[in-house]
């Protein structure tokens, strides 16, 4: 699949935040529900005077109804004499006419070859839950979830190294016909701060649909002992869904951070990221 810039246009890449709370999620949608991408390219539209023109937007990480993004990137391609005329006060017009839920805190040329998607090596969440007994700080009600039961993050912990590295995550995720389900797990840990709140870090090139909120739904359960701390892992290896993970509410998980490699690499990852991926076969040969 080519991903080259047409010619007359410049690939503009924003690195932007939102409040998921009153979204349905990233991706545009049929029905007119309110969504990022839409907000985004509806002011887009409007401050640069593009009358019927949508510049379509390419996300890192397309997040669910309801999560939140601090460190989400995307790219447009605009054309070249709209980005000389616009480039100096796009960023504070769209702060203008955006909502206060969603900002775009830098815009700027991408290097050659910059997918937002494509090009990116890794992406990191964090998903925050409380066990207090009193429930959630009402400040922070829309972005920490409750758990009802204590929670021992120590067996938690022992229970996420079992599932790092590259495996097929079937388990764990939300079926997509043709989409493949394997993904490397780079970190998953898990600490408690001082005011009680439990953040899980949770890092891998990519995710599949519900990967983060299954993974913490299993970790939960074996936090709170209603399973021991090799359950997750034997879930992992079954590669079914078990009845058992829950997929927990989107309000506690936020997109904190993307990453990517070095402009020199960029088109060369957009391109290995593009191909489906497989396990090598048991045995370590292949087939």
């Amino acid at each position: 699949m080519s991903d080259e810039v047409q010619p007359g246009f410049v690939r503009v890449r924003l690195d932007l935040s939102y409040d998921g709370s009153e979204f349905h999620g990233w991706a545009k949608q049929a029905g007119g529900q309110r969504t990022v991408q839409a907000e985004i390219e509806d002011a887009l539209r409007t401050v640069t005077r593009s009358h019927g023109t949508t510049y379509e937007l390419t996300v890192a990480g397309r997040t669910d109804a309801g999560v939140h993004a601090r460190g989400q990137v995307a790219h447009v391609d605009l054309p070249e004499e709209l980005w000389a005329e616009q480039r100096e006060k796009l960023l504070k017009r769209l702060a203008g006419r955006l909502p206060k839920d969603v900002r775009i805190w830098r815009i700027d040329e991408a290097p050659a070859g910059f997918n937002a998607r494509f090009s990116a090596i890794w992406r990191r969440y964090a998903y925050r839950v409380t066990d207090a007994p009193g429930g959630v700080d009402p400040l922070l009600r829309g972005h920490v979830l409750w758990h009802d039961w204590p929670l021992d993050v120590d067996a938690m912990n022992e229970a996420a190294q079992r599932l790092l590295g590259e495996h097929d995550f079937a388990a764990y995720c939300k079926k997509r016909e043709g989409a493949t389900t394997i993904r490397w797990l780079q970190e998953l840990s898990l600490v408690r701060g001082e005011d009680g709140i439990i953040t899980a870090t949770v890092r891998a090139d990519a995710f599949c649909h519900n990967m983060v909120r299954s993974l913490i739904g299993a970790l939960l359960f074996v936090g709170d002992g209603h399973r021991p701390p090799d359950w997750p892992g034997k879930v992992l290896l079954a590669g079914v869904r078990d009845s058992a993970v829950h997929v927990v509410r989107p309000h506690g998980l936020t997109l904190e951070e993307v990453g990517y490699p070095a402009d020199e690499l960029l088109a060369a990852r957009n391109k290995e990221a593009r191909n489906k991926r497989s396990l090598p076969a048991p045995g370590g040969c292949c087939g």
